[in-house]
C-alpha cells in the first residue's frame, strides 16, 4: 500500500471523512487477519526496497496488491506488479498487461471497438497541443470530457458534459492544465449508471449488477459519477446519492450485461478481479464506459456489497481474491 495510507490500529476517534483515504487498507488488512492470515502492511511510494526486503527475508506466500500509483503517477502501479513478476512473487489482482490496457482509456476503447464490445465513440486531445473542436463528424454533442489515464473520477464534474465547441475547448484545457494528462472526449450516453464486478482468471464469475442512483438531482444536472458524487459524503447526502442492486432489469437484459462484462474482461486481458462501468439507455442498449482493474475493496463499497448480496461475506471475498492470486499462472510459472 502507499506509505501515506498505512492505517491505524483502530478506527476510534476518526470521522468517516477522515478515514476515507485509508479505509480500504484498514478493512483489507484487518479482514485478512480475521481470516487467520499473518498479514503485514508494507508502505511504499517511490522506493521498492521495503517491498524487496519483505519478499527476500519474510518470503510471503502472496502479496496483496493495494498500490494505485508509484512516484505519484497512476499508471505506474503496473510497474510495481511487473517487479513482483520479476521477483517471481505471487500477488493478488490484475496482471501488468491488463493494468496497462485498462489504465490507457483510448487503447482500451480501441480494443473493445475492435472486438465489437459496445463503447461510446471518442477522440483524444493530446496535452501540449492546441485545442480545436473535433473535426470528425462521427462525434455528436453532448460529449463527456475526462482524463485519458486517471481513475476514481478525478477531474470529472457536471461541467465535464459539454454541449458546444466553446465548452469543449474549456473542459479539455481544464484536464490538460489541472489533471495534467491527455483528455479523452467521448459521446455522452444518457441512461442509468451501472457497475458490475467480475472475478476470475480463466473461469469468470459475474457479481450482481449494481447501480448508482440520484434521488435529489438538481434540474440541469446529469446522473454521472463525478468526483464529488463518489467521495464527498455531505454531497452524497444532499443529492441522495446511493448505490444498490439494480432494479427492474429483465432476466434477458441481466444475462446480456453479464455476457458483455465477461467479453470485455477477457478482451482486455484482465485477471484477479475487476469492475465494469456501464451505461444503460432507456431502450436497453448497454455500453462499456470503463474497465477498472483492482477496484476498491473497502467494506461497504460496490464490490463488497454486490458479493454480500449473493451470500459472500467480506472475509470470503478477500479469501477469493487471495486464492485467485495464488492460482494465477504468471509467465514465470511456466
Amino acid at each position: 500500500m502507499h506509505e501515506d495510507l498505512l492505517p491505524p490500529e483502530s478506527l476510534d476517534g476518526f470521522t468517516e471523512q477522515e478515514m476515507a483515504d485509508w479505509k480500504t487498507e484498514y478493512d483489507v488488512l484487518n479482514g485478512l487477519r480475521r481470516l487467520g492470515h499473518d498479514a503485514r502492511p508494507v508502505g511504499i511510494s517511490d522506493d521498492l526496497s521495503p517491498l524487496r526486503k519483505e519478499i527476500l527475508e519474510w518470503k510471503p506466500h502472496v502479496v496483496f496488491m493495494l498500490i494505485e500509483e508509484f512516484h505519484g503517477v497512476a499508471v505506474y502501479d503496473m510497474h510495481v506488479v511487473s517487479y513482483l513478476e520479476l521477483m517471481r512473487q505471487p500477488y493478488t489482482g490484475c496482471n501488468p498487461r491488463g493494468l496497462l490496457i485498462t489504465h490507457d482509456k483510448p487503447l482500451m476503447k480501441k480494443i473493445l471497438t475492435y472486438h465489437r464490445v459496445p463503447t461510446p465513440r471518442f477522440t483524444v486531445y493530446r496535452r501540449g497541443r492546441s485545442v480545436k473542436p473535433p473535426a470528425s463528424k462521427r462525434l455528436a454533442y453532448p460529449l463527456l470530457v475526462k482524463s485519458s489515464i486517471e481513475d476514481a473520477s478525478l477531474g470529472i464534474a457536471q461541467k465535464s458534459i459539454v454541449r458546444n465547441d466553446e465548452r469543449l475547448v474549456e473542459r479539455v484545457e481544464f484536464i490538460h492544465e489541472h489533471v495534467k494528462s491527455d483528455a479523452i472526449v467521448e459521446e455522452y450516453v444518457e441512461g442509468r449508471e451501472l457497475y458490475v464486478g467480475v472475478m476470475g482468471n480463466l473461469r469468470l464469475e459475474v457479481l450482481p449488477i449494481w447501480e448508482m442512483t440520484f434521488e435529489n438531482l438538481p434540474d440541469g444536472s446529469e446522473p454521472i459519477a463525478t468526483a464529488k458524487a463518489k467521495w464527498d459524503l455531505e454531497y452524497q447526502k444532499k443529492l441522495g446519492i446511493k448505490t444498490g442492486r439494480a432494479k427492474g432489469l429483465s432476466q434477458e437484459l441481466e444475462a446480456q450485461i453479464a455476457q458483455t462484462c465477461r467479453r470485455a474482461y477477457r478482451r482486455l486481458e484482465m485477471t484477479g478481479y475487476g469492475r465494469m462501468d456501464l451505461r444503460l439507455t432507456e431502450d436497453g442498449r448497454v455500453y462499456v464506459i470503463e474497465a477498472n482493474a483492482n477496484p476498491n475493496l473497502e467494506y461497504g463499497e460496490d464490490i463488497a456489497e454486490s458479493a454480500a448480496a449473493i451470500g459472500i461475506s467480506y472475509e470470503r471475498l478477500l479469501q477469493r481474491v487471495v486464492n485467485l492470486g495464488l492460482a494465477y499462472r504468471a509467465p514465470w510459472r511456466s
